[in-house]
């Protein structure tokens, strides 16, 4: 896995309520994972939000991968 989603997601108060974003658009990591699950390929959500780029979707994946590994399960 590449880190370089680093440059790509951002995280602002001012923007979406702190949600990570794609480059400080209104576009969320959480609505590009959920347009992905849905089963939206990446070619159809690049022509519905032509600014989004492939790099972009790719950042978004890194980022929900990070976000896994570092889930910790405490069991009691």
């Amino acid at each position: 896995m590449h880190k370089n989603y680093l440059d790509l997601i951002t995280i602002n108060p001012n923007v979406r309520s702190g949600k990570p974003t794609i480059r400080g658009l209104r576009y969320t990591v959480y609505d590009i994972l959920s347009y992905l699950a849905a089963g939206m390929t990446i070619s159809e959500i690049l022509d519905d939000f032509p600014d989004l780029t492939t790099d972009d979707i790719r950042a978004c994946l890194s980022f929900a991968a990070n976000r896994e590994a570092q889930v910790l399960v405490v069991r009691v």
